[in-house]
């Protein structure tokens, strides 16, 4: 009875994702400037503006230090659509949603990860973060180790460093559905954190990201 109202639900969230229309369409990046994020970055030696910038309809990061920029609005229920590519020699980062708390490296969320040949783990990080998938369910009780991963469950679906990637992140009432470049890697339900900010990462080496923008479901 479990699997079959899994199966429901998985069901009727691929009916409302095909039924969204794009006229609610919510655009994180203009391709101009990052008037809708903040940046955050874990040291004072280095400006923001070095680590996260736009140039030519893309944002950039330097990869290091480790930060992020976040969006300055917090958004649950929601298809999520953006696009990476690496320019150099692809390493680490993450998309994090439900974003909670105060900017730290790295901040109370579940993170669909980007590092590379691992885009499509789970990772949840701090304490209070949980999900379950395939039936097992993960939850970060301390913050000693606050950090967990959940593979994906296919091959890696990643195109070349050099080459674009597209990330489609679904949330709706705690599940959650994570494809890249359109092969499904993972799903998981009962998410302990349904709303927050979005944040994207510098956590290794140059990259770019494009085309972020959200559905409300």
């Amino acid at each position: 009875m479990k699997t079959l109202t899994k199966s429901f639900t998985f069901l009727f969230l691929a009916l409302l994702i095909a039924s969204c229309g794009s006229d609610n369409k919510v655009m994180l990046f203009n391709g101009e400037a990052l008037e809708n994020w903040n940046i955050f970055v874990g040291t004072s030696d280095v400006e923001p503006g070095d680590v996260f910038w736009v140039d030519e309809g893309m944002i950039h990061t330097s990869g290091k230090p480790n930060g992020y920029i976040r969006t300055k609005e917090t958004y649950s229920n929601f298809k999520l659509h953006l696009e990476w590519r690496w320019t150099e020699e692809p390493t680490n980062s993450g998309v994090l949603i439900h974003v909670q708390g105060e900017d730290l490296i790295w901040p109370l969320a579940i993170e669909c990860q980007l590092m590379h040949e691992h885009a499509g783990d789970i990772v949840l990080i701090g304490k209070g973060s949980g999900i379950t998938i395939k039936d097992s369910t993960y939850l970060i009780t301390s913050e000693e180790n606050r950090i967990a991963i959940i593979p994906k469950f296919e091959e890696v679906s990643e195109n070349p460093a050099g080459e674009w990637n597209s990330y489609d992140i679904t949330s709706l009432d705690g599940t959650l559905e994570v494809k890249v470049n359109g092969v499904l890697q993972n799903t998981g339900s009962d998410m302990t954190l349904t709303e927050g900010n979005i944040l994207l990462q510098s956590e290794g080496s140059p990259m770019q990201f494009r085309n972020i923008y959200l559905d409300p479901l």
